[in-house]
């Protein structure tokens, strides 16, 4: 059985959305480099797009965390399998994800991310499913979208490695 994946979030909707919150963020740094964290794989399509429209001077750096393996669902179990290359010490962190669902990985990445000495961490998500929330601890600064519980794809997010080139967001059905 193919899954068809049924568009959610049109590409200027997600365009535009970006724009504003990149607009926010520079207004919330003004006069403040910035030291970009993308958590790797599905973040990176907006990381991308969200540091082009950044007017404060940005530096980048990259991680990848994993709690999923090839399902739907969060495995629960958080594990680093890329760590960042550069120290974090002083810095102005803005960990930037595709998308928050329990919380759990977040919770993690941000505990082990405090130890590192930055001066701030906040967090910006292309999407947030706050009805999935787990860790309730897990406060999400900037938010592109609030979606319902389905399981999306487009935009860096994939299924089994598939979709993350649409430039929208989407819908798997099976």
């Amino acid at each position: 059985m193919a899954e068809k994946v049924r568009v959610l979030i049109p590409e200027e909707d997600v365009n535009k959305k970006i724009s504003e919150i990149a607009a926010q963020i520079s207004r919330d740094y003004e006069g403040r480099p910035i030291h970009l964290v993308c958590v790797l794989k599905g973040g990176v399509f907006f990381t991308c797009e969200l540091a082009k429209r950044l007017t404060v001077p940005v530096s980048l750096d990259f991680m990848s965390v994993s709690s999923y393996g090839g399902g739907t669902e969060s495995s629960g179990v958080v594990r680093i399998v890329k760590d960042l290359d550069e120290p974090l010490e002083g810095k102005d962190v803005l960990i930037v994800e595709d998308i928050i669902d329990s919380g759990r990985t977040l919770a993690y990445l941000i505990e082990i991310l405090k130890q590192r000495g930055p001066a701030s961490i906040h967090l910006c998500t292309l999407l947030d499913k706050p009805e999935r929330r787990v860790k309730k601890q897990v406060k999400v600064d900037y938010t592109c979208f609030s979606i319902p519980d389905e399981f999306v794809v487009g935009y860096g997010l994939d299924y089994d490695q598939k979709y993350r080139n649409l430039p929208y967001i989407g819908v798997v059905e099976f």
